[in-house]
């Protein structure tokens, strides 16, 4: 596991471009952490390194979002999600296939449904350290991440 730590949102962008820069077609990228940690801050980042251009929200009432770049972004909010198979309804599988990326928010409800490979980043404040300072763990679950370095 990979840790890091941001000190502001611009921080937290900047940390999601080093990650994008990673990343390549297929990828999935799952987010846990508490409301206001990051997690749509990080996904812009990614979004940004992918050739993404406009404003980036997270899809909360609509499951996913979808913005065309030079690698497209799939960006699912699965917060209010009832059962980890609704996914299915919503066409996940498919997504995972079509040629991009995929971004998971609240990835922890539905991690029983997840494929075996996968970027897994736990976001946490840390209040002690200030109001801006987020803790990241990053782990690179399954095959094909052995040699990953940002």
């Amino acid at each position: 596991m990979k840790q890091y730590k941001t000190f502001s949102e611009e921080e937290t962008i900047l940390l999601g471009r080093k990650i994008g820069g990673i990343l390549k077609i297929g990828d999935l990228i799952c987010l846990t952490g508490d409301l206001g940690t990051g997690k749509t801050a990080l996904t812009k980042g990614i979004a940004d390194s992918l050739g993404v251009s406009g404003y980036i929200t997270s899809p909360t009432f609509t499951f996913v979002n979808e913005y065309a770049g030079r690698i497209p972004l799939f960006h699912f909010d699965v917060y209010r999600i009832g059962d980890p198979e609704d996914m299915y309804e919503i066409g996940f599988e498919e997504y995972l296939e079509r040629d991009g990326i995929v971004v998971i928010e609240w990835a922890d409800l539905i991690k029983d449904i997840l494929p075996r490979n996968y970027i897994w980043i736990e976001i946490m404040k840390d209040i002690d350290k200030g109001y801006n300072v987020r803790k990241f763990n990053v782990e690179f679950i399954g095959t094909g991440y052995e040699r990953i370095e940002f």
